[in-house]
């Protein structure tokens, strides 16, 4: 499949460069059949793989779409897509506004969630004294001196704890 995608990518690249709206379009055309080519293919491939030179019959339709002589994406743009797409425009354009908000309110809705999961457990933990137990364990370490750092010696009665 890279032939299917690199070849058009620079083919497009070039299109964009040279603002030449002819080739543009075609490339367009292409990219959007290529796409619902690709997104059929994520299902067919798991039903009809097992099917005698499956692979080698995408091959040829990649081709056969790709091909400036047969205009394959233009022909299946023109006759299939574009009408389609045409008639059903106001319910996909609804459905994508309706997907948004719900996208939206449901990153809220598990925002908050982890908001209040985290400080459910801060607070948990601190009542538990986990937080306190895991200082005064780290602090008991830093006394023992012996592989973390030197200390200075204890002085019993000093009025400034000593920082170990």
């Amino acid at each position: 499949m890279l032939f299917g995608m690199l070849y058009p990518a620079y083919a497009s690249y070039k299109a964009v460069k040279t603002k030449n709206i002819r080739e543009y379009v075609r490339w367009m055309m292409y990219w959007i059949v290529f796409a619902l080519f690709m997104a059929t293919e994520t299902f067919t491939d798991l039903l009809i793989s097992w099917f005698p030179f499956y692979y080698e019959v995408k091959m040829a339709f990649v081709v056969w779409l790709l091909s400036p002589y047969t205009r394959g994406a233009s022909l299946l743009y023109r006759r299939f897509v574009h009408p389609t797409l045409a008639r059903k425009e106001k319910d996909i354009d609804a459905f994508l506004v309706q997907a948004r908000e719900r996208s939206y309110q449901t990153m809220l809705r598990f925002g908050k969630r982890g908001l209040n999961l985290a400080a459910t457990a801060a607070v948990h933990a601190a009542t538990k004294g986990t937080l306190v137990a895991v200082v005064m364990r780290a602090r008991r370490t830093m006394r023992s001196c012996g592989r973390t750092r030197r200390c200075p010696p204890r002085r019993p009665h000093a009025a400034i704890p000593n920082p170990c």
